[in-house]
C-alpha cells in the first residue's frame, strides 16, 4: 500500500510538559518500529552517563554549535539551563531519506521557529483536559519540586495561550484517555484524516 500524501511530511508534536507525548511516541515507535524516525537533536550539554554520539543527541562545542546555526543548519534552536539545542535539517532528510516519517518533539518556541522555515510539517498539539489534570501528572512524576511544578505550569499555560492561535496547529488531541489518545495520535502519524479535539479551556 502506497503511503498516503502527508506521510512523509515531518510531524511535529508539542504540548506542556507532563502531558502524554513520550508515551504516545513510545507506543507509536513499539507498534511501527519500521514506519517512524526522530530526529537526533544537537546540543552543547555534556553526554550523560551511558549515552553516544550520533545516538541520543550529536554532541559539539558551543563554538561549532554558533558555527552551524550561523550558517543555516538548524530548523530552531533553544537555550536551556545554559545548553544549546537544535534541531537540524539535515538529521530530518536522513530519516527521509529511509522512507520513514520524521516526528520532531518540539517546544512552543521551536514550533514558532519552524513556521519561518519551508519545512511544511503537519503540527499536532497535544493537550491535557485541565490543568489539575497535568499537575497531577507533574507530581506523580516523584521528580519535580513543588517550585519546578508551578513553573511548568505557568509554562504550559502559556503554550496553551499560543495554541490558541488560529492556523498555528492542524490538529490538537486531549490526552483524557489515553487509549483513545493514542488511537487519534496513531492515525494522525499515518497520515490519515483526523478530526481532532477542541481545545478546552485551561484556566482552573
Amino acid at each position: 500500500m502506497a503511503p498516503l500524501p502527508d506521510f512523509l511530511r515531518p510531524l511535529v508534536l508539542s504540548g506542556p510538559s507532563g502531558v502524554g507525548k513520550s508515551t504516545l511516541l513510545q507506543r507509536l515507535f513499539a507498534e511501527f518500529p519500521d514506519k517512524f524516525g526522530f530526529s537526533v537533536s544537537h546540543t552543547t550539554r555534556a553526554p550523560r552517563p551511558g549515552e553516544e554520539d550520533g545516538k541520543q543527541y550529536f554532541f559539539v562545542t558551543r563554538e561549532k554549535f554558533l558555527e552551524l546555526r550561523k550558517e543555516g543548519a538548524f530548523i530552531e534552536t533553544a537555550e536551556f539551563s545554559g545548553n544549546f539545542y537544535g534541531t537540524s535539517f539535515q538529521t530530518v532528510r536522513e530519516v527521509q531519506d529511509k522512507g520513514r516519517r520524521c516526528i520532531l518533539d518540539i517546544e512552543a518556541q521551536g514550533v514558532r521557529q519552524i513556521k519561518a522555515t519551508n519545512l511544511n510539517p503537519i503540527y499536532c498539539f497535544i493537550s491535557p483536559p485541565n490543568l489539575a489534570a497535568l499537575r497531577d501528572r507533574l507530581q506523580a512524576r516523584g521528580t519535580e519540586t513543588e517550585a519546578s511544578v508551578t513553573k511548568r505550569l505557568a509554562t504550559a499555560l502559556k503554550e496553551v495561550e499560543y495554541a490558541k492561535e488560529p492556523g498555528v496547529h492542524n490538529l490538537v488531541i486531549v490526552n483524557d484517555d489515553l487509549n483513545r489518545a493514542y488511537q487519534l495520535f496513531k492515525q494522525v502519524a499515518l497520515g490519515e484524516e483526523v478530526s481532532g479535539d477542541k481545545l478546552p479551556p485551561l484556566d482552573d
